[in-house]
């Protein structure tokens, strides 16, 4: 059992945070907060969820890969789920991977594009999350 109540925040690697937090929030379409006066942090909700971009000396992703399966993923309203792609494609976002996946733990429709520092992120209108483990036969 686990004491867990909620995420406080994650950390994302960046090597411009200004950059980053303008494609944080106007792409993505978080919400900036708070930025640090040295510029070397900035917070930015990403519905209810803390994210912390920290500078780092780069490069971040130095080979970009299809992810390996290391990404960050945000849940999208189901009916603005078309809308935030195509805000992507407003931006110049290349949309690198898309699936309908169903029956796992995670279900339903995604995308995932890179951020400027080349993470891999995942827009998701999330249909299911199976928390409980299936029972043995």
């Amino acid at each position: 059992m686990s004491d867990i109540i909620g995420i406080a925040h994650f950390s994302i690697p960046v090597t411009d945070v200004r950059r980053s937090r303008d494609f944080y929030v106007d792409v993505v379409g978080c919400k900036h907060l708070f930025s640090t006066p040295k510029g070397h942090m900035s917070f930015i909700d990403a519905g209810g969820v803390c994210l912390i971009l920290v500078k780092q000396s780069g490069p971040v992703n130095p080979v970009l890969q299809n992810s390996e399966g290391v990404h960050h993923s945000f849940t999208i309203a189901p009916n603005q789920f078309a809308k935030a792609i195509e805000r992507l494609k407003a931006h110049g976002v290349e949309v690198i991977g898309e699936e309908d996946r169903q029956g796992g733990v995670v279900n339903g429709p995604r995308i995932y594009f890179r951020d400027p520092d080349g993470t891999v992120l995942e827009f998701i209108n999330l249909t299911s999350y199976v928390t409980e483990p299936p029972h043995p036969h």
